[in-house]
């Protein structure tokens, strides 16, 4: 989750978004977009794709699987939690099954809140992300490591309710927001913003099915540095962290295979081939 590099507009003119693409830098939201099997990818993001998938070869079985998590999530919150407010941070470009259409197929009444950093995906999701006509989606240009412009938004203050519950959906996002950045406070900063009720759903990828010496590997490069775009694998109890304070949903802190899958296509990846916890939880 890299800030992408801006051009400077002619004075007194709006930078255009697409005067921030980079294309020559590889973007998460474009490279998982890449491994979800989508076209609006560059060759950068496509390169840097397949350098992780030869690291790790079932990546795309990971990515695919974190998709299904976050259906699976946002139905629950809106079905067995009756929440109808989300934010959901990260929200990459725009595919089948988004948060607001899994929310609305629910509650039709449903408001949502996107944010990512990409102009791509600003591009994208003003075009594609139309709510029902009872409900209500907006899209904020912004990054997570920045939760005040985030809260303090117009668009968010228009759109959500911050009196009412809101289920705030870091899917596969904070695994680029090195310690450095804080982490651990963007996330209780944000979730200080929201009502008791409120809900954490978050996945993460994970060093802790890996062979001991690619764990060590990947350590090792989180501590000498972050180069942009690079994944900051965590361990099970560093993932807890971002639930502390909060009631765990069951099945609690589980592979992104195995939340409430039972109506998935059997056999499950393992634990193994997906490498990625996730987990919901309610603020009280």
């Amino acid at each position: 989750m890299e800030d992408p590099v801006t051009t400077d507009a002619p004075t007194g003119a709006a930078p255009h978004p697409s005067d921030r693409i980079d294309t020559s830098v590889a973007h998460p939201a474009r490279r998982y977009n890449y491994w979800l099997g989508g076209k609006d990818n560059f060759q950068a993001d496509r390169d840097s794709g397949d350098a992780m998938a030869a690291a790790f070869p079932t990546i795309r079985t990971a990515a695919l699987e974190n998709r299904r998590f976050l259906q699976r999530a946002v139905a629950h919150l809106a079905r067995e939690a009756g929440v109808r407010q989300f934010l959901d941070i990260g929200t990459g470009i725009p595919t089948a099954n988004n948060t607001h259409e899994v929310a609305q197929a629910v509650a039709p009444q449903s408001r949502v809140v996107y944010v990512d950093n990409d102009p791509i995906v600003l591009a994208h999701a003003r075009a594609l992300l139309t709510s029902s006509t009872q409900g209500a989606t907006a899209y904020i240009d912004a990054d997570l490591r920045d939760p005040e412009k985030i809260l303090h938004h117009p668009e968010l203050r228009r759109t959500l309710d911050l009196e009412q519950p809101v289920a705030l959906m870091l899917v596969a996002i904070l695994h680029f927001v090195p310690d450095p950045d804080e982490p651990y406070g963007v996330v209780r900063r944000l979730l200080a913003e929201l009502p008791p009720g409120s809900y954490l759903a978050a996945s993460h990828a994970t060093f802790d099915h890996l062979a001991p010496e690619v764990a060590e590997e990947a350590r090792e490069a989180t501590r000498v540095g972050n180069a942009p775009g690079m994944i900051n694998l965590r361990g099970r109890d560093e993932f807890a962290r971002f639930f502390d304070g909060l009631d765990l949903v069951e099945p609690g802190l589980v592979s992104v295979a195995e939340w409430r899958a039972g109506a998935e296509p059997q056999p499950r990846p393992t634990a193994a081939e997906v490498s990625m916890y996730c987990g919901v939880a309610r603020k009280g």
